[in-house]
């Protein structure tokens, strides 16, 4: 046997091993992405999104009544949406095996069924909390009736995530600077292009080690 067969085979054993370990899954992942990565590894956004779809059946097949992944948010920072037009027929291949919610620039595209998968181009948490901002002066709310219920609803990202993924080691943008505010973070080392199935269930794993106080 080759040294390379071998190897292939110890990762093999484990994901397996790493598969058997994890009891309970995030509701929502979000993926926080430089431009730099997206040009490095764009195939990976449906990589991943398969990898979520596989662990959810794995999970729901051993543990029934377990919720699975229900959604998963791709953030790609850059200050050019425009220079990532290229990669969009790569992006929206995952509608192919999720719905995709698709936001570039002032686009917004929709296309697909299964679980929600959001990829947001070039979008920053301040830019979106100062529209809610401008908005709700629009419709004319009195500061009296603004709490974070209807704050909440005059976000165009309307969810929480369980768990913000950073590849590579840098650090976070302000995206979902709301939302994310009690989720759990996980900083790793491995840059995008090399992320691995095993790498990505060692973050399942690590969520589900951790004790959530959601603030408290």
């Amino acid at each position: 046997m080759t040294a390379k067969r071998t190897i292939k085979m110890i990762y093999r054993i484990y994901e397996y091993l790493l598969k058997r370990q994890i009891s309970e899954l995030p509701g929502h992942i979000c993926f926080m992405l430089s431009g730099a990565d997206m040009a490095d590894a764009p195939g990976s956004l449906f990589q991943v999104t398969e990898w979520c779809n596989e662990v959810s059946k794995i999970v729901g097949r051993f543990r029934p009544g377990q919720p699975g992944i229900r959604g998963i948010t791709f953030h790609i920072s850059t200050a050019a949406p425009e220079e990532m037009a290229r990669f969009l027929p790569e992006i929206r291949k995952i509608s192919s095996i999720a719905r995709l919610v698709l936001h570039i620039g002032d686009h917004e595209e929709t296309a697909g069924n299964g679980m929600d998968v959001v990829v947001a181009i070039g979008k920053s948490g301040r830019d979106e909390i100062a529209a809610c901002i401008r908005r709700m002066a629009e419709d004319r709310l009195q500061p009296a009736s603004v709490d974070e219920k209807t704050f909440e609803s005059y976000l165009t990202f309307r969810y929480t995530p369980d768990v913000v993924v950073k590849s590579g080691g840098d650090h976070l943008t302000d995206f979902l600077i709301w939302q994310s505010v009690y989720s759990e973070l996980f900083f790793s080392d491995v840059n995008w292009k090399f992320l691995r199935k095993v790498d990505f269930l060692r973050v399942l794993r690590d969520y589900q080690a951790r004790i959530r106080r959601f603030g408290k």
